[in-house]
This record gives structure tokens, C-alpha cells and sequence, in this order.
């Protein structure tokens, strides 16, 4: 009987479990605990927890990087994303705009599927057009994941001082988190790139990335048209934080 190769399906098997960590994804108790309780540091470890878990942006992520062959093209992809995603996540938790999360969530879906779409030559093969320049649309899926990470810390309360240093330590712990979720996956696809199974590797993912972006996008929006809506739950229950307006005078977010 010949040895079992699991070598074919043992990424995918990993990609496979990324959603199942949709538990973790949301605002958890643990984490309000842990950022009432600690300082600057817990606002970085709950960011870098979010980002470890956080499926949907890793999904994204891995199409970004699938083709790319050497660490500097790797290193400015992934650098444009950060920019965008950094930009988003200060600003508008600083200012206190906010969307609903499974609309917002819905549009990060989409990336994922157009990630996938895009790998497998979608634009030529089946719209006849060349896909838009990748580093600009990089760029903009950045700026809409870092909304979705700005609604998530607008999730907790973040109490009172030092407001604009904890969102700053937020972001800093997603890109702490961001780089150790990274270091596998790169190294998964960098490995395989030269084994003779890698085009039906990248069509499996590939194909894997716009079904799994298509179920999460079904199930975000059947949680917005089912569930009460992100700032309706927000301003029920006065979650959210306060901070200074241009006279020095508290407010709270969102007015």
C-alpha cells in the first residue's frame, strides 16, 4: 500500500480552518477585560489578536501575496496594504465615524473574491479586460479592511485619556499581528512555488478564496438584513468612548 501524500492538501487544509475562527473575530469580554485592566500594551496584544484571527483579512492577504516570487515585492505589497489599512483604522476611530460592521465586513468579503478572481486570470479569461493595477487596488481594499479594524475597536470602550496613544498601540499590534500571521503563509507558498503540483495548488486556493469570500459575504449580509445594526446597538447600549473637540471640551464620538 503506498504512503499517504498529504503534502497536496495540507495548505489548504490550513486555509480551510481560518474561518473557523470567526469566534474569535469579534469583540470578545475577555478583551474589554483585558483593556480596561491593562495599559497601552493590552490595546497592542488585543490588536495583534485580532489580526492572528481575523480570517477575513488573512484571506486577502494570501491571494495578495500568491504570486509575488522575491521578499521585496512581498514587502511593498504588503507595506501599500498597511499604509492603507493604518490611515482608515486612526482616522476614523479618532473621529468617531462609524459604519456598520457586517456591511463593512460584506465589502472585505468582496476582496477576498476579487483576490481569487483576479489569481485565476478572471479579467482576461472571462471579462476580456485587463485587471485594474494591483499595488492601487491593494491600496484601496486597505483602506477598507482598516475601517472594518476601526469598527471593531470602536466595538470596546476605550474609557477615558490617552485616547489617541491606544489606538495608535491598536494599530501597532495589527501589524505586529500581521507580520506573524504572514510568516507561514509565506513560507507555505514560497516553498511550494517550485514543486510540479503548483499551478493546480494556486487554482484549488485560488478557487477556495472567491467560494470562501462568497460565503462570508452571503453570511454578513444576512446578518445585517436579520440582526440589529452595528451604531443602532451602539447608541442602545452607550458603548464607545469620548474625547476632546477642537476647544478642549469632552464629547462623546459620533456627534
Amino acid at each position: 500500500m503506498g504512503k499517504l501524500n498529504l503534502r497536496p492538501i495540507a495548505p489548504l487544509a490550513l486555509l480551510l480552518a481560518l474561518p473557523g475562527l470567526a469566534w474569535a473575530h469579534g469583540v470578545a469580554p475577555a478583551d474589554q477585560e483585558t483593556l480596561t485592566n491593562g495599559g497601552l500594551w493590552s490595546y497592542i496584544y488585543v490588536g495583534a489578536k485580532h489580526m492572528v484571527t481575523g480570517y477575513d483579512h488573512l484571506l486577502f492577504l494570501v491571494g495578495v501575496i500568491f504570486f509575488l516570487n522575491n521578499i521585496k515585492d512581498i514587502l511593498r505589497f504588503i507595506t501599500v496594504f498597511t499604509i492603507g489599512h493604518s490611515i482608515t483604522l486612526t482616522g476614523a476611530t479618532y473621529l468617531g465615524i462609524l459604519a456598520d460592521e457586517h456591511l463593512i465586513d460584506a465589502v472585505i468579503a468582496l476582496s477576498v473574491v476579487y483576490k481569487g478572481f483576479e489569481n485565476l486570470g478572471g479579467f482576461p479569461k472571462l471579462l476580456k479586460v485587463e485587471a485594474p493595477n494591483l499595488l492601487t487596488m491593494v491600496f484601496l481594499f486597505g483602506l477598507i479592511h482598516g475601517f472594518g479594524l476601526s469598527t471593531r475597536l470602536q466595538s470596546f470602550d476605550l474609557g477615558q485619556g490617552q485616547f489617541l496613544a491606544k489606538i495608535l498601540s491598536f494599530n501597532v499590534g495589527v501589524e505586529l499581528g500581521q507580520v506573524l500571521a504572514l510568516i507561514p503563509i509565506v513560507f507555505v507558498i514560497s516553498k511550494w512555488r517550485g514543486a510540479p503540483s503548483f499551478n493546480r495548488f494556486h487554482k484549488v486556493v485560488n478557487t477556495f478564496l472567491v467560494v470562501a469570500g462568497l460565503g462570508l459575504l452571503a453570511f454578513q449580509l444576512n446578518g445585517y438584513f436579520s440582526g440589529p445594526h452595528t451604531h443602532e446597538h451602539h447608541h442602545e447600549e452607550g458603548a464607545g468612548h469620548s474625547h476632546e473637540d477642537a476647544h478642549g471640551h469632552p464629547h462623546p464620538h459620533g456627534e
